[in-house]
């Protein structure tokens, strides 16, 4: 048994057990790099080596393994490919590339059964290409190969399907190769094999490099040294491969300090990186805003942007500062204690803690000056805290220190001198009647005017000097004395206090005595907020517009209403009111509308409701807009006829752009897109109509004899676009007028005639007229007459009014010889006026046709006939016809016995008859022919002038 390579002798088949592999280059695939010898079988009259007896057991022993002889025939091949082709590009041809004989190949043996090629599976790389059973070509299909949505990094290799990245070699894809295997039988059983196909799919530059996030913040020390490196945590993405991925980083506005540097890892991640290029100062500047761009390798390069924010943390590089080295107080001896001295500051341009300030004594101030004023570390301010007297120092050098986390102290002195006065200042005594804290004194906006605030008691403490006082500041307020008693003063208010127009005054109470000594009492009042203001909506009418059939939950607008009350009086909360259709929403909180569902303009073209602003306070107030709501439209309604088929009857005739009927078409969009223009799809030529009114008209008179139908397609198209278009069929059906007179086809000519043997029995038919009439109904109904008689006794012969048929009504005598000549009148029963034709029917009594062109030359001259105008009566019954015939019998018995017993009437019958042919033979150079009206169209030819035979019946 053969191995790889090798071949496996089984009775008369050898086949060679070769596996070859190969890539095609290009776009679509090639030919493989290396490929099997041809599988051609040996012919049958090759020669077989004969084996031993025990072959037999040897090959029953090896069967249960044929199966390594299945596998050692199977065979590889590479292909490689684009993604993204469109369908039908050639892969390769599996045929060509394994070398197998094709339909026309020349071989030397006997032709085989044609190749087939199978996919084992249909699996996931069976979606993507199509294989030709009979060729073996192998081609991509309708679904579109992604290399990045089917191939998933794993471990180092490329796998989608059960199929795997190559290792690199030079038969094989590269290792960022994408494979799809497929599994392929070529049959019949003489070319049996199992191929492995291996398509690598090729990475195209169709993915450009995307950041994770669209923001990217990043700290940079201020201090941070030049040439400082900082990692981007973010970097961008690119699903393509190799050059195809991202490849360099840079900024757009480096501001002259930073630039990107890129650092690709051992896994070829490249990560980029930001580079301090100059000094950085949070102080001058906190933040840089610039764009970070990320660029493939491909041709041409693809890009990807994200914002990044570069933040400049603060350090402790700044110290606190005093703007001022000196502060000169100067305070009065008998201030109050907690009088305010001074309040120093020092700014720190560091942040946060870095920029933390207190303030302290320097050692270099004495203790009694600390005792006398006490000094906040927090906020700077100088406060008298004991009182001063006789001993108290009238100078006072007070060294103030600004300490800052890791700084060097600022310094200011603020020298404070004492003047010591001789009398005490007027004393000013609040009481309050409003509600105080700390002297701030609280009250609502709704208060009333003159609401009390506080009475104040003026005196002089050495009762020597009289004390005045008086109300300084702005605010609606007033200080009044207080009757019946001295030196007491009401304040209360003057107007109402509104909290949205001011929160806070500030106002003093001044009490001065006679030597000009002032004292004064600050006073804050604070409004308290009361909800006295309702919502205000930014438009009373809020005028919207949306396009119809809009996607569920559609925004239309955000509501906006404000409210100047403060904290939750203020706050707003939306809702919709009553009127508003359950399928329109409104967020409480946002204000913002949508629409649930589809808005249908052909339903419903305007809404007009209202919503409500309403405010937390209690009781809550609200303010109410109305919102309008315009579906536009949009054309999504196809032209609708009011009926599928339309019919229409129109009497034939009927003059030219005439007008046949109204064509109703409606369409529910509005405007343009309800604008319906009508044509007609077939039939054109003869048929217009008109596109405004929809009247049909044809433009040429119709012939019902020609047609008597027509059907119409009419289409009508909306002015949208796109256009929608709907079609109707019309149905268009000519009455019958009598335009047509009967058309007599026989007899063919007035020039025929037809021999009648005397011994026809009365009541035998003779010849009949026959006519058509191409109208219809009562106009096509044909009734015959003779109106004109000419011969020897013309009355007898009879027509049927209905068929036609001429027959004798009498025996024929001897003196019956000779030409009979009937004028026949065929008419209709059209309305209003009957039409007519007439037709000359010659009837010649002898025995035999003798002299024809006698005949002849009597039927040329002109027949002296009377027209006899007479209706003929087609509904006579045949009971009426018997009794005709009835009478008609005594008649002829009378005439044979007159004739029979009276010789002499026979001799004076005679000698009549001879006298009557002797005149028609003088008047025979008159007579003209009787035409017959014939239609134009029909060629009707004049019959052979034979004399026919009717034979008794």
């Amino acid at each position: 048994m053969g191995g790889e390579g090798g071949w496996l002798h089984l009775a008369d088949a050898a086949l060679p057990a070769r596996s070859g592999s190969g890539e095609s280059s290009g776009q679509g695939g090639g030919l493989p790099l290396s490929s099997p010898p041809s599988l051609t079988p040996p012919s049958p009259h090759t020669p077989v080596p004969l084996f031993p007896q025990h072959l037999l057991l040897f090959l029953l022993f090896v069967g249960p393994f044929n199966c390594f002889a299945s596998y050692s025939r199977a065979t590889e091949l590479f292909y490689s490919l684009n993604e993204g082709l469109p369908a039908g590009v050639l892969i390769g041809s599996l045929a060509r590339d394994l070398r197998l004989p094709t339909a026309g190949g020349q071989h030397p043996v006997a032709p085989q059964p044609p190749l087939s090629f199978t996919l084992a599976s249909r699996g996931l790389g069976g979606q993507y290409v199509q294989l030709d059973n009979r060729s073996g070509e192998l081609h991509t299909s309708a679904m579109e190969i992604d290399r990045e949505a089917l191939c998933v990094e794993s471990s180092g290799a490329t796998i989608f399907g059960g199929a795997a990245a190559a290792s690199s070699s030079s038969s094989s894809p590269s290792s960022e190769s994408c494979l799809l295997l497929l599994d392929v039988l070529v049959l019949p059983q003489e070319y049996f094999r199992l191929v492995k196909v291996k398509i690598a799919i090729r990475d195209v530059n169709d993915n450009a490099p995307r950041f994770p996030v669209p923001h990217i913040r990043l700290s940079v020390p201020e201090n941070a040294p030049v040439n400082t490196r900082l990692a981007i945590e973010h970097p961008a993405l690119d699903p393509d491969v190799g050059t195809n991925g991202v490849q360099t980083y840079r900024l757009r506005d480096n501001y002259g300090v930073f630039t990107l540097d890129v650092e690709e890892n051992e896994s070829g991640e490249r990560t980029p990186y930001l580079i301090v290029m100059g000094a950085l100062d949070r102080e001058t500047r906190e933040e840089y805003v610039t764009v970070i761009v990320a660029e493939d390798g491909g041709t041409p390069p693809l890009v990807g942007s994200a914002t990044l924010t570069i933040d400049i943390s603060d350090i402790n590089d700044n110290c606190p500062q005093f703007s001022d080295s000196q502060l000169n107080i100067t305070l009065y001896g008998n201030s109050t204690l907690g009088t305010h001295v001074a309040t120093v500051h020092a700014v720190d341009m560091d942040l946060g803690s870095n920029a933390q300030i207190t303030y302290s004594y320097s050692q270099k101030v004495p203790q009694p000056s600390r005792d006398l004023f006490h000094l906040d570390e927090s906020t700077g301010a100088i406060m008298l805290s004991s009182k001063v007297d006789g001993d108290t120092p009238k100078l006072h050098r007070l060294i103030i220190l600004g300490n800052g986390p890791g700084c060097i102290p600022a310094v200011i002195t603020v020298l404070v001198t004492i003047i010591k006065v001789m009398m005490r200042p007027p004393e000013v005594v609040p009481r309050f009647i409003a509600n105080e804290v700390e002297g701030v004194v609280y009250l609502k906006e709704l208060e009333p005017v003159n609401t009390p605030i506080a009475f104040f008691t003026i005196k002089d403490p050495d009762e020597k000097y009289k004390v005045n006082c008086y109300l300084d500041g702005d605010g609606p307020f007033r200080l009044s004395p207080y009757k019946p008693y001295n030196n007491e003063y009401l304040l209360e208010t003057t107007k109402l206090l509104d909290y949205e127009t001011q929160q806070l005054y500030e106002i003093s109470v001044v009490a001065w005595n006679s030597e000009g000594f002032h004292v004064n009492k600050i006073i804050k009042v604070q409004v308290l907020d009361d909800n006295d203001n309702s919502p205000v909506f930014s438009q009373q009418l809020i005028e919207l517009s949306i396009e119809e059939n809009n996607v569920p939950n559609a925004f239309l607008t955000k509501l906006h209403a404000t409210d100047a009350d403060s904290g939750e009086r203020g706050q707003v909360s939306y809702f919709l009111g009553p009127d508003a259709p359950s399928y329109f929403a409104l967020d409480k909180t946002t204000g913002v509308l949508t629409v649930s569902t589809q808005l249908d303009r052909e339903e419903k073209e305007k809404y007009r409701y209202t919503v409500k602003a309403v405010d937390s306070g209690f009781p809550p107030r609200e303010s109410i807009a109305t919102v309008t709501i315009t579906v536009l439209d949009k054309n999504d309604n196809s032209p609708r006829f009011i009926n599928k088929d339309f019919s229409f009857f129109v009497p034939e005739n009927f003059p030219g752009f005439g007008e046949i009927g109204v064509i109703s078409v409606t369409d529910a969009d509005a405007g343009q897109n309800g604008w319906v223009a009508l044509s007609v799809l077939n039939g054109s030529d003869i048929f217009v109509i008109d596109t405004g009114k929809g009247v049909l008209r044809a433009k040429v008179s119709l012939d019902r004899e020609q047609q008597s139908s027509y059907v119409l397609w009419i289409e009508a198209v909306d002015g949208g676009d796109p256009a929608l278009s709907s079609t109707a069929k019309i149905t268009i059906l000519l009455l019958d007028i009598n335009d047509n007179p009967p058309l007599v086809l026989f007899p063919q000519s007035n020039m025929s005639y037809l021999l009648v043997l005397p011994s026809t029995l009365p009541g035998s038919p003779i010849t009949e007229v026959y006519a058509v009439d191409k109208d219809t109904g009562m106009n096509a109904v044909i009734a015959y007459s003779i109106i004109g008689r000419r011969g020897p006794r013309p009355e007898s012969f009879r027509i049927d009014p209905k068929t036609g048929n001429i027959t004798l009504e009498e025996s024929l005598m001897q003196n019956d010889y000779g030409l009979y000549r009937l004028l026949v009148k065929v008419s209709d029963h059209g309305y209003p006026e009957p039409l007519h034709s007439t037709v000359m029917v010659n009837l010649f009594v002898n025995d035999t046709v003798s002299n024809e062109s006698y005949i002849e030359s009597l039927l040329r001259k002109e027949p002296d006939i009377s027209v006899e105008e007479k209706q003929p009566q087609i509904s006579i019954e045949p009971a009426h016809k018997k009794m005709e015939s009835a009478s008609c019998m005594p008649t002829l018995v009378a005439l044979s016995i007159i004739s029979l017993g009276s010789t002499a009437l026979v001799t004076g019958m005679g000698i009549y008859i001879c006298l009557r042919k002797g005149k028609k033979h003088h008047r025979a150079d008159e007579n003209l022919e009787v035409q017959i009206p014939l239609n134009g169209r029909i060629n009707l030819h004049m019959l052979e002038k034979k004399p026919m035979e009717i034979s008794n019946i």
